[in-house]
C-alpha cells in the first residue's frame, strides 16, 4: 500500500533536510539579532510601527516589535512561513504530477494497477515529509535560541503554531497540485502555482479591512495568524477544519481533472 506516496516521499528525504536547515538558520537569524533591537524598540513600539508605511504594516500584519514573539511572527512567520514555505509547497505540489507527464515517466505509472485518482492522491501525500520535517525540527531550534538570548517563549504556543502550519501548508501545496493537473509543462505549472499563492497573499493582505474583504476569504493565509498563536495564545480549531476542507477540495478536483486528461494509460 501506498507504494508511489512512500517512493516519492523517500526521494523527498534529503531536500526536506535542506529546508529545514535554511528555516531552522533563518530562525537563529531573527533570535539573534533581537536583543541588539530590544531595546528600541521599549516604549516607542507605536512610534517605530508609524515609520513602516501602512501598505507594509498591512501586508505584513505588523502588530508590535517590542516582544520576541512580535518579532518573530513578522519576520519569520509571516515572512518565512506564510509566503516563502507557502510558495515552496505550491511549487513542489506544481512538480507532482506535470514532471512525471513531461518526462514520459507517467504512462510507466499508469500501466500499473492502480488509478489515476490514487496516483495524485499519493504523490500528493508525499508532499507529507517536507511539511512534517520542517514543522519538528524548527520549533525546537527556535525555543533553544529563544531560550539561550534570555527571551524564553511559551513552548505550547510554538507547538500550537507549527501544528496549525501544517494544514496552511498543504493547501498551499494543493494549489500547486490543481496546477500539475491542468498544464503539462512543468516550468509553466510551477509558475502558475506561484503567481496564484502569491496572488492570493496580496488579495488577503489588502483586501482585509475593506468592503471586499469577503472576497479573501478564498485565501489559505486568511486562516493562519501566527501573532494570534505567539501574542494571544489563541487557537482557531475552525480555521484549521478550513484549511483541511479547502486542501480536500482540491485534491478531489484534481483526482477528477486528471482522470478526464488526455494521457494515454
Amino acid at each position: 500500500m501506498l507504494e508511489l506516496a512512500r517512493y516519492d516521499g523517500r526521494q523527498r528525504l534529503k531536500g526536506s533536510l535542506y529546508l529545514s536547515v535554511a528555516m531552522s538558520l533563518l530562525a537563529v537569524t531573527v533570535v539573534w539579532i533581537y536583543p541588539s533591537f530590544s531595546g528600541s524598540f521599549d516604549d516607542v513600539d507605536e512610534e517605530f510601527l508609524q515609520a513602516y508605511p501602512e501598505g507594509v504594516i498591512q501586508l505584513f500584519d505588523i502588530r508590535t516589535m517590542a516582544s520576541l514573539e512580535g518579532f518573530l511572527a513578522f519576520e519569520l512567520y509571516v515572512f518565512g512561513w506564510t509566503i516563502l514555505l507557502g510558495l515552496y509547497l505550491a511549487y513542489l505540489g506544481a512538480g507532482t504530477i506535470a514532471d512525471d507527464v513531461e518526462r514520459g515517466r507517467m504512462d510507466v505509472l499508469l500501466s500499473m494497477p492502480i488509478s489515476r485518482a490514487r496516483t495524485v492522491a499519493e504523490k500528493f501525500a508525499a508532499l507529507a515529509v517536507p511539511i512534517v520535517v520542517v514543522n519538528v525540527v524548527t520549533p525546537v531550534v527556535v525555543f533553544v535560541a529563544a531560550t539561550l538570548v534570555g527571551e524564553p517563549i511559551s513552548a505550547a504556543d510554538l507547538a500550537a503554531l507549527h501544528a496549525l502550519s501544517v494544514p496552511y501548508l498543504f493547501a498551499c501545496g494543493a494549489i500547486g497540485l490543481v496546477a500539475s493537473v491542468a498544464v503539462d509543462r512543468v516550468g509553466i505549472a510551477q509558475r502558475l502555482a506561484l503567481g496564484i499563492t502569491f496572488g492570493l497573499f496580496m488579495l488577503e493582505s489588502l483586501l482585509t479591512g475593506t468592503d471586499y474583504e469577503a472576497v479573501g476569504a478564498v485565501a489559505p493565509m486568511r486562516y493562519f495568524d501566527p501573532n494570534a498563536v505567539l501574542l494571544e495564545s489563541s487557537v482557531d480549531p475552525v480555521h484549521a477544519g478550513i484549511l483541511v476542507a479547502m486542501t480536500a477540495v482540491l485534491v478531489v478536483a484534481s483526482q477528477r481533472w486528471f482522470e478526464r486528461s488526455d494521457i494515454a494509460s
